[in-house]
């Protein structure tokens, strides 16, 4: 679990690809301290488990899925990423709960400068953007931010100094992929209002399967 509290960036020193997957080599140095193999850093966002890690760098492996899901295919030697460790059970929660399991991608339309804040517009899917709500909570590339205002195409949100220069999302332009998660208690609080619903459909498919005598329990004991 994640807290959308960017710790440092870090630079992709290689990627190793394979058919369908790829290896990231990450230097870094305040993220390292206290990680061992087998610990969660989050990349951009995406939860990643270290697979070897020395004084500067760590490898993590990112499976076919999430490269498919995410912006993480699309990164070369020398990116520069966000990084964050999983949340340790003492620490404070500055930000909003990030699980680091991404929902999809975005596109950025606009950053455009305002005072000491840069808008950055995004635009994205409707089954993301059904769970993004003005003053709620978003996870842009791993950032935790607070959403400004939100269409029926895209969303905004507005960013201070501090997280422009502790982030990559200001060295972003316009028709760049980010990767975004979705507030969590959103899409549990959607399940459950819709899950009445689901199970109806579920016991519709039942009923009718009974006036042919095939049911789903005939079938699991069937092996199908």
């Amino acid at each position: 679990m994640f807290t959308g509290i960017v710790e440092e960036m870090g630079t992709i020193r290689s990627i190793s690809k394979g058919s369908k997957s790829a290896v990231l080599t990450i230097e870094a140095s305040a993220v390292l301290e206290g990680s061992k193999i087998g610990d969660s850093i989050a990349v951009n966002g995406v939860c990643l488990t270290v697979t070897s890690i020395t004084a500067t760098q760590f490898c993590a492996d990112v499976m076919a899925e999430t490269l498919r899901r995410s912006s993480l295919g699309e990164l070369k030697r020398g990116s520069k990423v966000n990084l964050e460790r999983a949340m340790s059970a003492d620490g404070r929660f500055g930000g909003h709960i990030v699980s680091g399991h991404i929902d999809g991608t975005g596109t950025i339309v606009s950053l455009t400068p305002e005072d000491n804040a840069v808008w950055v517009t995004i635009q994205a899917p409707d089954r993301i953007l059904k769970y993004i709500v003005e003053k709620g909570s978003i996870a842009i590339d791993g950032i935790s931010l607070t959403v400004a205002g939100v269409t029926d195409s895209s969303f905004s949100v507005s960013v201070i100094p501090h997280t422009g220069s502790e982030t990559t999302l200001l060295q972003k332009k316009p028709k760049d992929v980010v990767n975004l998660e979705n507030d969590i208690i959103g899409k549990y609080v959607d399940r459950l209002l819709h899950f009445d619903t689901i199970s109806d459909q579920k016991n519709d498919v039942e009923n009718s399967s009974k006036k042919s005598g095939i049911t789903l329990d005939f079938l699991a004991q069937n092996g199908f």
